[in-house]
């Protein structure tokens, strides 16, 4: 497994910083995030850091941490045992998390900055490392249509990228007319992903299962990819089909390998998000297990506004390059439509160091 040629990286930590970011989104509500900078020495004692970032979704997590700060993380390690130390540390010390899944959120933040400073005290990058190549990563744009749904930042998008294709959140407001003018001024064969958001709980992005809702979408956009349907008596018949079922993919339900196993069949697809997973092992575990299995992978995104968004996009890179990967570049989430916007696929740069591109992601 890929984990095995990286836990031996030797890691030295002198001193760990956090810093609140803050940014209005596409999909209106204001994003918060927490970036970790972990240092220690380089090449002739000169200070070296890595990089990483919780996407933790409550703004209140974040404002704890920046009062209460992390335990002391200074320190001799390796890759796994730093991984094996965050185990007994409390990373939200000033009380649990409103979800458990936040704790995996903030275990992949200090992970990732740990590995990134480790291939940097290494001088080398994650693709070397791994004995794998950085190759171009095919994105694409995901929003939402507002409510009522328009086409409008569809068509504004595609002006700027002509090529531009897309993941969108269906709701039950999409109604035949809806589905027509998606069809009309951008084109169905744009959208790759229709994100159902049924496997969601509690959260303010929760879509209920609409029996009519899943029907016209499977039959509007026969070529799109189906993610996080809520299988219920009323909408589990339709996924009975095998060709409808080699297009459903999961993301939400997927913290870990045995989530992948305990899912409803074997899948196809499966959307992965690296923070979920939380550490660096668990994730690599489950891509090595779903590239046994020819099971298709692409990138998921967060509304990273730091590192983060690097990350996922290096991690594309490196094992899905080529799937309808959910990693554009932070311009695509910027409420207003950007003037100049990169277009897919995003090209790695020559010799990248560390766990990230150096690039503006």
């Amino acid at each position: 497994m890929d984990y095995d040629r990286i836990a031996d990286l030797s890691l030295s930590i002198d001193a760990v910083s956090t810093e609140r970011l803050e940014r209005e989104t596409s999909s209106e509500f204001t994003r918060v995030t927490t970036e970790f900078t972990l240092a220690g020495p380089g090449p002739d004692d000169a200070p070296i850091r890595g990089r990483g970032e919780d996407v933790t979704y409550e703004t209140a997590e974040h404002d704890a941490l920046a009062e209460s700060g992390l335990s002391d993380l200074t320190g001799e390690y390796t890759i796994d045992s730093f991984s094996s130390h965050l185990e007994s540390v409390d990373l939200f010390p000033a009380g649990a998390p409103d979800r458990e899944v936040f704790r995996n959120y903030r275990r992949w933040g200090l992970e990732s900055a740990a590995l990134d400073l480790a291939l940097r005290q290494a001088g080398t990058g994650i693709a070397s490392a791994l004995g794998r190549s950085h190759d171009p990563v095919r994105f694409v744009a995901s929003t939402r249509l507002g409510e009522p749904p328009t086409t409008d930042r569809l068509e504004r998008l595609r002006e700027r990228v002509p090529d531009l294709e897309f993941k969108l959140d269906p709701i039950p407001a999409w109604d035949d007319d809806v589905v027509r003018a998606i069809d009309e001024r951008v084109g169905t064969e744009t959208i790759r992903i229709l994100d159902l958001k049924g496997q969601y709980e509690g959260t303010d992005v929760d879509v209920p299962a609409d029996p009519d809702l899943y029907r016209r979408v499977l039959e509007a956009f026969p070529d799109a990819v189906i993610e996080d349907p809520a299988l219920t008596a009323a909408t589990e018949p339709l996924f009975d089909d095998a060709a409808v079922r080699s297009r459903v993919s999961w993301d939400a339900p997927i913290d870990g390998l045995e989530d992948v196993e305990s899912l409803p069949w074997e899948p196809d697809w499966l959307n992965v998000k690296p923070s979920r997973f939380g550490s660096l092992e668990s994730l690599l575990e489950t891509i090595a297990y779903c590239e046994e299995r020819e099971i298709r992978l692409y990138g998921g995104g967060q509304f990273e506004l730091g590192v983060g968004r690097d990350h996922i996009q290096t991690l594309a890179s490196l094992y899905y390059p080529d799937g309808p990967n959910d990693v554009a570049p932070r311009a695509y989430n910027e409420s207003a439509v950007g003037a100049e916007l990169p277009a897919s696929p995003l090209e790695p740069p020559a010799e990248p160091v560390g766990f990230r591109w150096d690039v503006d992601a």
